[in-house]
């Protein structure tokens, strides 16, 4: 279902993705507005589920998580409960930080961070490898992140 947002909406929304921290007084002031609207349209977008939640953005090298990699993986079974048994045991270890289901010649794609190479040895060892339902692995590894955004583009600058 799509959902309609005039631009006052899509203003506040490219605010608060930017600053999530950003007061109602402040948006109400960026946008000409009182604060009165401007809560009722928040509270909207936050019952509708358009904002899913406020979160802080951390530097992962600053807390020693340096490697990533992208994992293709492909299940052995395609039937529905071996894909949902597999992807419950995916989604569990904290080291994965997205995970697909993929068109291609894969079935999964997985974003994990780790602190180094042994840590993903060992991830790779101790956890992928015992999840039911694994086919192929495959990984591969970042050598540089040139862009890494989550602010979704909403109105033209």
């Amino acid at each position: 279902m799509d959902i309609k947002l005039d631009q006052t909406d899509l203003k506040i929304l490219d605010l608060l993705q930017k600053d999530a921290r950003m007061t109602i007084k402040e948006i109400s002031s960026r946008l000409n507005l009182s604060t009165t609207p401007v809560f009722e349209r928040i509270k909207k977008l936050e019952k509708r589920e358009i904002i899913d939640r406020y979160i802080a953005v951390l530097n992962h090298r600053k807390l020693g998580k340096k490697l990533i990699g992208f994992v293709n993986i492909s299940v052995q079974d395609h039937s529905k409960e071996t894909v949902e048994n597999a992807v419950k045991h995916l989604v569990r270890f904290p080291e994965v930080m997205e995970c697909h289901y993929v068109s291609g010649s894969f079935d999964f794609i997985l974003k994990v961070l780790v602190d180094d190479i042994e840590q993903y040895n060992l991830f790779a060892l101790e956890k992928l490898s015992r999840v039911p339902n694994i086919g192929k692995v495959e990984t591969l590894f970042s050598l540089s992140e040139r862009k890494n955004s989550h602010i979704l583009p909403l109105i033209e600058e």
